[in-house]
């Protein structure tokens, strides 16, 4: 039998986990609260938490000094391009594993995992020089290859993973209806998995928008995101704190507005019982 929850039990997890979601969400609240004080205020020692005078002309430097909407619209390209072609790659791959695997499976699963383990800067002088000969570099195209080809084996393991929950015995029933191949995956097993391939998009999304090694390194105007816009407030001259602040609020605004819509939808899924 389930063992009663008393209220003060319920009192002291909601509390304990607010603590932990404010402790989480702290260095967030800060970059923004830094974004609307001056200079001075910004490196105030003791530091000033609300009580300051609040400020707009660090966020109309940064707009007078760049562009934000063309990193902006860089930014959503690479992560979205990126995305689209890594589950177009990624779902075909584990549907393959996890319905028709062979003695090979778990080894070539292994070996995609461990690919995430090797520093990416390992492999930057070579993966620049082919950039160079292929005319690559600097381009929305090769960052978008890029960027798929290094969150790849995550989504072919979290695609693999739900696809292992669904039976198999429901896609031979689809087979004996005369399924095709591709209506297995595209109108029986997509559908079923639509809630671990939503995870797997906005996880993917998540961490292409916030890639900066790659898009440092391979990157100079023409197809620089958001972390290469954050960063140019970064200068020989020193930290511009508070400049730096609302660049960085300015960047991680569209996905904190993702992150909270995904959360409203997820809660509403939950709710009807769509996910279960």
């Amino acid at each position: 039998m389930a063992r009663a929850v008393t209220p003060r039990r319920k009192a002291l997890t909601t509390l304990a986990a607010w603590a932990v979601g404010l402790l989480i969400f702290f260095p967030i609240l800060w970059t923004i609260l830094t974004s609307f004080k001056t200079e001075a205020q910004a490196i105030s020692d003791p530091p000033v938490f609300l009580f300051f005078d609040w400020t707009l002309e660090n966020y109309s430097v940064v707009q007078e000094r760049s562009d934000y909407l063309r990193f902006l619209w860089n930014s959503v390209i690479l992560a979205g391009g990126s995305t689209i072609l890594g589950i177009i790659v990624a779902v075909p791959a584990a549907w393959a594993m996890a319905f028709v695997p062979s003695h090979r499976t778990k080894d070539i699963l292994l070996w995609m995992l461990s690919t995430k383990m090797l520093p990416a800067v390992g492999v930057l002088y070579p993966m620049y020089l082919i950039f160079i000969q292929m005319g690559l570099l600097d381009t929305r195209i090769g960052l978008t290859l890029v960027l798929m080809l290094v969150n790849l084996p995550i989504i072919v393991w979290m695609l693999y993973t739900y696809f292992r929950e669904i039976p198999g015995e429901i896609l031979e029933a689809a087979r004996m209806d005369g399924a095709t191949l591709r209506d297995e995956i595209v109108h029986v097993l997509t559908p079923m998995a639509i809630p671990g391939i939503a995870s797997t998009i906005l996880l993917n999304v998540i961490l292409a928008w916030n890639e900066a090694f790659w898009t440092l390194n391979l990157t100079a105007a023409k197809a620089a995101p958001l972390t290469a816009f954050i960063a140019s407030y970064s200068s020989p001259e020193g930290l511009f704190y508070a400049k730096l602040s609302a660049a960085s609020t300015m960047a991680i605004a569209p996905i904190l507005i993702l992150g909270w819509f995904s959360q409203k939808q997820l809660v509403r899924g939950l709710t009807f019982g769509a996910v279960k």
